[in-house]
């Protein structure tokens, strides 16, 4: 029973994907050091609740009941239809910003006629955002030209056409562990070999004597960090910390990419940032950085960039003819406005008090309904890593499909089915909501 039951879970979290032949009986048992009626008697009960499939001389293979919605490997968002019954922890993305939303969209539409008249293609990005970046790297003590500037459709588009680029089908990339399950899983389907990276205690960042080792053993082509309010832990890596990684990965030649994309999401007033990895990178040559809207803005707004040598901006645009072209003329529209109007920083100061009220509610909520439950409360961004004390978070996840929340497990943002004993919950819901979530929860 608690193998069958161990393999239910991994197809529906979507570790084992639909349709993945199993190992024969004999080779199983051997692996897990158990008897062959043990996993026939494990296979059939797999059987009878439809996630198993078997024909005579073919094997056996994954599968769900019909009926059953497919599981997804990432955290895709909830549909919009289920949100009235469901609460929703799995996608870690506010409402937008109003009234600033709107007035961009507005702004940009008075700008779209000259743009209309092209063509619309910009593989780059269009010039005046490019710039408008630039000049904000800049501002922040990081020289920066419009050509080390390219525009994204989201941080997802950035780091899948560096991962095309640098990360070939069986090139080792390193990852922190945990780490964001949607890029672990395009870096899976981009056929590379991930190679976790522990993170430190708490939130104190990264183990950088870890990853000098790691980096100098497994000598990866990439390595991926979320330097500022990691996602899922919230960690925030220090000036030390950045300086030494940018070091270790020069010596080992590998190419650290460095998400962004929580960078301006502090929540608390006396929070002292520390200067962007970039600013460790004086030559340029490291360090790439990806940044977004859709975090501290809307994830609607599918606007991403990248931040990195002219040469390497030039391969990633000429790259881009065979994937999608170009980001959308008048979301990029939407976002210069806001820079070049100051209504982004009048936004992203909304999105930090909507995201501090949720965060002080749901730890509230958590913490009366689930006292057993571990956690440190981060700084910034927008999860909380969650230790359920002794529970197993596939299961929880499980359940919480039963009784309508919606919260995805720690193997989500592992390496090889790591932090089983984890959740992770978004600062996306507070007040009544997040004391309902908790109580569903419990």
């Amino acid at each position: 029973r608690a193998l069958a039951d161990g393999i239910r879970l991994l197809v529906l979290e979507g570790r084992v994907p639909v349709a993945a032949r199993l190992p024969a009986e004999r080779e199983l048992a051997l692996a897990l050091t158990v008897s062959r009626t043990t996993v026939a008697a494990a296979y059939e009960a797999l059987r009878a609740e439809g996630f198993l499939e078997s024909r005579r001389g073919a094997g056996s293979w994954t599968a769900v009941p019909a009926g059953n919605p497919l599981p997804a490997r990432g955290l895709e968002p909830l549909p919009p239809e289920a949100l009235g019954s469901v609460i929703d922890l799995g996608c870690a993305a506010l409402p937008a910003p109003e009234p600033w939303l709107t007035r961009a969209v507005q702004g940009a539409l008075e700008e779209l006629p000259p743009y209309a008249h092209t063509h619309g293609d910009y593989p780059a990005g269009l010039p005046a955002l490019r710039a408008m970046i630039a000049e904000r790297y800049t501002a922040r003590g990081i020289p920066t030209m419009p050509e080390q500037i390219m525009v994204t459709t989201g941080a997802m588009g950035a780091i899948d056409a560096i991962c095309h680029l640098f990360g070939g089908r069986g090139e080792r990339i390193a990852v922190e562990s945990p780490s964001y399950a949607n890029i672990l899983q395009l870096m899976r389907e981009a056929g590379a070999r991930l190679v976790p990276v522990a993170m430190a205690e708490g939130l104190t960042g990264w183990d950088v004597d870890r990853w000098r080792q790691v980096l100098r053993d497994a000598a990866p082509r990439i390595a991926y960090v979320v330097a500022d309010f990691h996602n899922p832990t919230g960690a925030l890596a220090d000036d030390d910390q950045r300086r030494r990684l940018v070091d270790a990965a020069r010596s080992a030649g590998t190419v650290l990419v460095a998400d962004e994309t929580m960078s301006e999401l502090w929540l608390d007033e006396d929070v002292e940032m520390p200067r962007p990895v970039c600013a460790f990178d004086p030559a340029g040559s490291t360090v790439i950085t990806v940044g977004s809207a859709s975090k501290a803005f809307w994830a609607g707004m599918r606007i991403g960039w990248v931040r990195a040598a002219p040469d390497v901006i030039r391969s990633l645009v000429a790259a881009r003819a065979y994937a999608d072209l170009g980001t959308p003329v008048l979301e990029q529209l939407a976002v210069n406005w806001l820079f070049s109007t100051g209504g982004w920083e009048q936004a992203v100061t909304v999105r930090r008090e909507q995201a501090r009220q949720n965060r002080d509610e749901l730890v509230a909520a958590v913490r009366r309904e689930l006292p057993d439950w571990e956690f440190e409360v981060p700084r910034g961004g927008l999860t909380l890593w969650v230790r359920t004390g002794g529970l197993s978070g596939s299961r929880l996840a499980e359940a919480g499909e039963r009784v309508g929340v919606r919260v995805p497990s720690g193997p989500r943002f592992g390496v090889d089915g790591a932090f089983e004993g984890y959740v992770r919950l978004p600062f996306t819901v507070g007040g009544a909501v997040a004391e309902e979530a908790a109580v569903r929860l419990a």
